[in-house]
């Protein structure tokens, strides 16, 4: 923070009132491939995420600036040119914030400097993208006096993704970020934004992040691929269900009636919908009864439905995964869209490090890759951090 302070008047110059800001990271516990299946997933902050100082200016001049990025150097606009451009990499996610502010009516009399600094491990999986909107779109109603809340914030930074990026991201990395509380997580629902913030007493436990350092390069193709399948078991259930969506589904329901998804492979994806879902509400349930070792073992089923009946993990996520429970992790399951990326793990904390090397070799052993690891703590969502001068 002291960094970014300085970086900021080494940049914009020194003089006026300034203030810093914070926005998260994210990862989701449980509840994978269940939000456009109108089911539930279980997100939660983190601890790392991205740092922003920001002052008004007394021109229209929008300037940007981010420590992750030097060679860059400062990307400038106007408020009344806040176009897409690809040469402004990084700044199209805060000047669409900016952009979508006002195309809702918000008012932006002046422009600002804006310098970031983000510690979320690069292509970990972890939302930077959703970190940089809503740390920009809490400057903007903090230094603008903006009479607006933080789901409305959450569903600004989402457009700004969809419409002004281009990116047709769900809403659960935003809101998540926006609405998250220190040692909770939350269950949403993504479709009627109903959520309850759930405390995660893990106490004697850790959560680990192992990045696979594999890239997704499937993740698109086989997303659109397994949304379809998914509707068109929908449709099929629908023949003698009266339901919307794949999470109004009980598992009994689905047990009596699958047979009419005449697909298998259909058939199999909505098992995992289905049954996630269910997953992911008994994983609260558990949660509030403290019952950590309970909650685990619903992340290792989640792992193993999302490898055999969504078939979106592939062999360094299973490599993963698989180190972990040889080492005794209470829960072990890949997190995100899959085919890369990271999974997430409880272990008891007197485990930590030997965890971390032990399955760190098994894994290199399996897949020629080297793993990262991060402990992570369980934080709050957007905020200003401080007023300075």
């Amino acid at each position: 923070m002291k960094e970014l302070k300085q970086t900021f008047n080494e940049q914009f110059g020194e003089e006026g009132e300034k203030a810093l800001f914070f926005a998260p990271g994210r990862v989701n516990l449980i509840g994978e491939h269940t939000d456009y299946n109108g089911g539930h997933v279980f997100p939660c902050a983190l601890s790392v995420g991205t740092y922003a100082v920001a002052r008004k200016r007394e021109d229209q001049k929008v300037r940007f600036y981010s420590m992750n990025f030097p060679n860059q150097g400062i990307i400038e606009t106007s408020l009344d040119s806040l176009f897409y451009k690809d040469q402004d990499d990084w700044a199209n996610y805060p000047k669409g914030v900016i952009a979508l502010f006002q195309r809702a009516g918000y008012t932006i009399p002046t422009g600002l400097d804006l310098a970031f600094y983000g510690n979320i491990p690069n292509g970990a999986g972890l939302s930077s993208s959703a970190s940089i909107e809503l740390v920009t779109s809490v400057v903007l109603r903090d230094l603008f006096g903006l009479s607006v809340d933080m789901v409305e914030m959450v569903k600004l930074s989402q457009r700004a993704e969809n419409e002004f990026v281009g990116v047709n991201c769900g809403i659960m990395d935003q809101f998540a970020i926006g609405m998250g509380k220190k040692d909770h997580a939350i269950l949403l629902n993504c479709d009627t934004l109903h959520y309850k913030q759930t405390p995660i007493k893990l106490e004697s436990h850790a959560l680990i992040i192992a990045n696979t350092k594999k890239r997704r390069g499937l993740a698109d193709s086989k997303y659109n691929e397994r949304r379809t399948q998914c509707e068109e078991a929908l449709k099929a259930l629908q023949q003698e269900l009266a339901i919307d969506t794949l999470g109004d589904v009980k598992e009994e329901q689905f047990d009596a009636h699958q047979h009419v998804i005449r697909d298998q492979e259909a058939r199999k994806r909505a098992r995992h919908a289905v049954y996630e879902n269910r997953r992911t509400m008994k994983a609260v349930d558990f949660l509030n009864e403290g019952n950590v070792e309970a909650f685990g073992q619903l992340m290792n089923e989640s792992h193993v439905s999302l490898r055999d009946d969504y078939e979106v993990t592939g062999k360094e996520l299973d490599a993963m995964v698989e180190a972990a429970w040889e080492e005794g992790a209470v829960g072990s399951r890949m997190t995100g869209a899959g085919f890369g990326g990271c999974t997430i793990s409880i272990v008891k904390k007197d485990h930590i490090q030997s965890f971390i090397d032990r399955v760190g070799e098994t894994y290199t052993m399996k897949t020629g890759l080297e793993g990262d690891f991060y402990v992570v703590e369980i934080g709050d969502g957007a905020h200003k951090v401080e007023d300075f001068a």
